[in-house]
């Protein structure tokens, strides 16, 4: 059978068609974008290393003017107020360490912020159970009592360390055991005298970044004197206002509309 003799006219099928290169997808790929990305290699380390330094779901937080920090070394909180520092207070973390799994009763670490604010008119004193109001009101160092009392400061975590925060209900909360305040003794919470609570409660607004760092607190300027006692004044004042109008003859207290669940902390 005569078959025609191939065209050299440089078709698919010529033999006279150079030979052309098949691409080597991936190792192309590869030399293509580490040619044309070099120019953002500087925007890549910068982004990981803020991703490290503050973890996701922080970053919105960051723009809040308030922020807490704990330092379980030093059993203290420090209240800052665009970057100075406003107060420090004594808290005692958990007396069974640090961490965030079921059922251990340990005080988390990292990055949380303020998820729910519970107790705003109560008197100072007011014992709260499942996060209501008692009506019942306590004294600081009463015997035989440890409820948590006067103001609650729910938080939840930011990080996969603590991510078990809010449903373990981590508070920041008053108690009525003052005298041992200053060491751990909770069962997970950041306990606090009832004045202090009451103080950093009107200051730290819902959303507001809490970091609780093992080590000691950082070295940071303090605010004007002024800025600094002004608000915890008012704190105290408007404190004091509604513990005389919610409290009636008798040692007892009149309802005060607060927040109800069915979860409790310490």
């Amino acid at each position: 059978m005569f078959r025609s003799p191939p065209l050299h006219r440089g078709g698919r099928n010529s033999v006279s068609a150079p030979h052309e290169r098949q691409p080597q997808f991936l190792h192309d790929k590869r030399i293509k974008l580490s040619k044309e990305s070099g120019m953002f290699r500087p925007l890549v380390v910068a982004f990981a290393f803020v991703s490290i330094v503050y973890p996701f779901g922080v970053h919105a937080e960051l723009s809040l003017p308030s922020r807490v920090i704990i330092s379980v070394h030093d059993q203290k909180l420090m209240l800052l107020e665009n970057g100075a520092r406003v107060a420090t207070y004594p808290i005692s973390t958990s007396k069974f360490g640090l961490g965030d799994g079921w059922g251990r009763m340990t005080t988390p670490l990292g990055f949380l912020q303020v998820a729910q604010k519970i107790g705003d008119h109560a008197p100072t004193g007011a014992v709260f159970h499942n996060r209501r109001f008692t009506g019942e009101i306590l004294l600081p160092n009463a015997p035989g009592r440890d409820p948590i009392i006067t103001r609650i400061i729910w938080l939840r975590g930011l990080e996969a360390s603590n991510a078990h925060a809010f449903s373990r209900c981590i508070y920041i909360h008053g108690t009525p055991q003052e005298k041992i305040i200053g060491r751990p003794a909770s069962y997970g919470c950041i306990r606090m005298k009832s004045s202090d609570v009451t103080a950093l409660y009107s200051q730290l607004p819902l959303g507001a970044l809490v970091q609780i760092v093992p080590d000691r607190l950082p070295k940071v300027a303090a605010a004007p004197a002024r800025h600094a006692s002004q608000p915890a004044a008012e704190a105290m004042i408007s404190s004091t206002r509604a513990e005389k109008s919610a409290t009636m003859p008798g040692g007892k207290s009149a309802p005060v509309p607060l927040v109800a669940s069915s979860r409790r902390g310490a």
